[in-house]
């Protein structure tokens, strides 16, 4: 199975976006799946429903540091790579969406009770996110995460 296709199966389990991309890829990189979901729980919905970043951005960002993010105080490279890919991914999925930031994405502000409202209604979690989710590991996939 593909890390696309993990995350999609783990986001239709009703993981939010950015656990089911972690998640997907957690176990390549030594983390358990477990723990990658417990840490990635609060950035979904654009982080706590906040609207900002896209979870799946944000759980793309995190798996690229699990390969490349620096853990030596003088291994500027390694930040520095993380960086660099870090930006590249966002690029691309820029390319595909637009913007990486959640309100753009879903068109409503899930921090309103108006925009969960319109969330819920237009069924955005299958018409948009599920989307964003696969987009993101199928960049990272590309990237040779």
């Amino acid at each position: 199975m593909s890390s696309e296709e993990k995350a999609v199966e783990i986001f239709k389990e009703e993981f939010n976006c950015a656990q089911a991309v972690l998640a997907a890829f957690s176990d390549k990189y030594g983390m358990d799946e477990k723990e990658a979901k417990k840490i990635t729980c609060g950035f979904g919905a654009g982080c706590a429903r906040q609207s900002l970043a896209c979870g799946a951005v944000n759980g793309a960002y995190m798996v690229i540091g699990l390969k490349h993010g620096r853990t030596e105080k003088d291994d500027l490279k390694a930040r520095d790579l993380t960086y660099q890919k870090t930006n590249e991914f966002t690029e691309k999925f820029k390319s595909f969406h637009g913007s990486v930031n959640c309100t753009d994405l879903l068109e409503c502000n899930l921090g309103t009770e108006e925009g969960q409202k319109k969330f819920q209604e237009k069924e955005l979690v299958k018409k948009k996110c599920l989307y964003y989710v696969r987009d993101a590991c199928r960049i990272l996939e590309g990237m040779e995460f």
